[in-house]
């Protein structure tokens, strides 16, 4: 690990503050990812603003049809959420799936979205949801917000302060996880509600999460399991790499979409 500044904000203001007046500061949640990233000295921060100390970026609220979860509510907190799991089960569901113990009680929903490792479970929730992610200067469709691989529409200095979720009339959440760390090899999240049918992908595209637009018609057309079944994406732009090949990806792209409607519907 590299020599770095730590600093510990006392609000959003002062976290952006300190992030914009260092040669090149990072923002740290639950550090779940960012820790490692260190430990491996694949970042080397000048500092290192931790964001654990601004107590109301977590917590979780509904207001209507609108699910909304601070930016620092750890995983865990989702995942046995009384409102999540009567508002959107299959959002509790997949956080209850992330990791191990230790890292649903220290991971949370900013970092992993702030990050987008192209793994995570978060971005498909979001844009299979068509979530809206908060800023302390706008807010961000999920749509827009996953740019690539770990890069996002932030900007330098900005915080994510909460991600608010639309209440689905459907949706579920299947993935095929690589057994040791519990990180989507293929992750398949759908959705029926006001806005439509939607269908997002995590653990197979080089550029993180993607939406596969031929299923969502085909849902739109009748949300069951058979309306996906033949329907298969290229492996063209598919992550290969030790642990499934693009082929064997484009493959559990389908097979997790089937059964993740079969769940839902």
């Amino acid at each position: 690990m590299y020599d770095f500044n730590y600093q510990r904000a006392d609000s959003v203001a002062d976290a952006s503050a300190k992030v914009k007046a260092s040669d090149d500061g990072m923002l740290m949640a639950g550090g779940m990812t960012l820790i490692p990233t260190l430990k491996q000295r694949l970042a080397q921060p000048a500092d290192v603003v931790d964001l654990g100390g601004i107590s109301e970026l977590a917590g979780i609220s509904v207001d209507g049809d609108t699910v909304t979860i601070g930016a620092m509510t750890t995983h865990a907190t989702v995942a046995a959420s009384a409102d999540v799991k009567s508002k959107i089960p299959a959002l509790a569901d997949l956080a209850d799936g992330i990791g191990d113990p230790q890292v649903r009680n220290r991971g949370t929903i900013g970092g992993s979205i702030a990050n987008n490792d192209p793994a995570a479970d978060y971005p498909s929730a979001c844009v299979g949801l068509g979530a809206t992610i908060v800023t302390d200067q706008r807010e961000i469709t999920a749509d827009d917000f996953f740019v690539g691989m770990f890069e996002t529409a932030l900007e330098e200095g900005e915080v994510v302060i909460a991600v608010k979720f639309p209440v689905p009339g459907k949706a579920a959440y299947m993935k095929f996880p690589n057994p040791a760390s519990r990180y989507a090899i293929v992750g398949v999240f759908v959705s029926e509600g006001s806005g439509g049918c939607r269908v997002a992908v995590t653990g197979a595209g080089q550029d993180g999460v993607f939406r596969v637009g031929e299923m969502e018609s085909a849902l739109s057309s009748g949300f069951n399991a058979d309306a996906v079944a033949g329907i298969a994406v290229s492996a063209d732009d598919l992550n290969s790499d030790i642990h499934a090949s693009a082929e064997y990806r484009a493959h559990l792209v389908t097979v997790m979409a089937k059964r993740a409607v079969a769940k839902a519907g």
